[in-house]
């Protein structure tokens, strides 16, 4: 009996299913289990300063692994594993680094990122060790992992030259989104802005630079004041910006048109976090703004693999912190008075949650 053709049609389609089908291999999971060693070879280059050491240009491998202080041993796979990562180019023997690589990883240069990962290498990169533990109790494994749940910044802030080093961490780390929402939020229509937890400040020196207008308060516990002065001088923003001493849980809010927090609100738990943005709603003027923003996890919990893996991060660093998804934020922000909010994506995993007051 010959088949029909809507038959012989629906056969050939399931064929064509079966044969387009990706069969399962164990590359995906291989990269990702051993993916610690890819991080941590980058970590040690930006520790020994190979992207600094090529800035002035190409070096052949006997010269940079003499200047580097590396063992014969390994450093021919070493620098070359660099090659494979994309981070350095290889050509007739000389190294020299990628495009990347030497924009933001050389620390001569204003847009060096690589703070960020300097903490993760000498803080992160250990702690991150003891997740399974941080799974099974709930409890934080940084500094604080002893001191029965304590506020993870109290070590930090307690040094000045580890403080100094967190605070460039964190403006290497956030300058893009910093830089977007000074270009992002319809400044033109405030006066004055306050960034809460404003650390070395550079959120508050970009709105600055690139409104003229606008006059901006820098809010942080006052061990901050010294590397923020230094900072916001540096860029030529020191008459339009000043610090404020506080404590955003103890003291009031500057009363400003415009109140942010960049990667703030996911250091706290639920109850802190509402907290401060009731404090926020009650600072503002009728109109003003809150601009939250962080590595804000997709309302599906599906896509932004990097802003899950932060909340994690939270479990290791913080007692209570987590990072969250936009949709929460916006009702937050509504439960607190707040008559509008919307997020927008700013670059890479980070968007703001804005809140408009009625």
């Amino acid at each position: 009996m010959r088949r029909s053709a809507g038959r012989m049609e629906k056969e050939m389609s399931a064929q064509a299913v079966v044969m387009t089908e990706v069969a399962p291999t164990t590359e995906r999971i291989m990269q990702v289990g051993s993916g610690f060693l890819a991080s941590k070879t980058l970590l040690s280059a930006v520790e020994m300063g190979v992207f600094t050491e090529l800035a002035d240009g190409p070096q052949e491998f006997y010269q940079l692994a003499s200047r580097l202080g590396l063992h014969p041993r390994s450093a021919r796979d070493f620098l070359d594993t660099l090659v494979s990562l994309g981070f350095l180019e290889r050509k007739s023997g000389r190294y020299r680094n990628s495009p990347d690589a030497d924009l933001y990883l050389d620390k001569g240069k204003s847009s060096y990122i690589g703070g960020a990962l300097e903490m993760a290498n000498a803080r992160l990169y250990r702690y991150w060790g003891n997740l399974t533990e941080a799974l099974r109790t709930g409890r934080q494994q940084n500094e604080a992992k002893d001191d029965g749940g304590g506020s993870p910044f109290a070590a930090l802030y307690a040094e000045p030259g580890r403080l100094k080093g967190f605070l460039s961490a964190m403006s290497g780390l956030s300058r893009a989104s910093n830089i977007a929402i000074a270009e992002k939020i319809p400044w033109d229509r405030c006066d004055t802005f306050a960034d809460i937890g404003t650390a070395q400040g550079d959120l508050a020196v970009q709105i600055a630079l690139k409104n003229s207008h606008l006059r901006g308060i820098g809010y942080d516990l006052a061990e901050v004041r010294p590397v923020f002065d230094d900072y916001t001088e540096a860029n030529g923003v020191c008459e339009r910006v000043h610090f404020q001493a506080g404590d955003f849980f103890k003291d009031e809010l500057p009363r400003v048109d415009v109140i942010t927090m960049g990667h703030i609100l996911h250091d706290w738990n639920l109850e802190e976090k509402k907290l401060l943005i009731r404090k926020a709603y009650d600072a503002l003027p009728s109109g003003g703004m809150l601009v939250v923003y962080d590595a804000i996890i997709d309302d599906e919990r599906r896509e932004n693999t990097f802003g899950l893996l932060m909340s994690l991060n939270m479990l290791i660093e913080t007692p209570g912190g987590f990072d969250y998804t936009g949709r929460e934020c916006m009702e937050w922000m509504e439960e607190a008075g707040f008559s509008k909010a919307y997020v927008a994506h700013l670059v890479g995993p980070d968007s703001m949650v804005v809140g408009v007051k009625g």
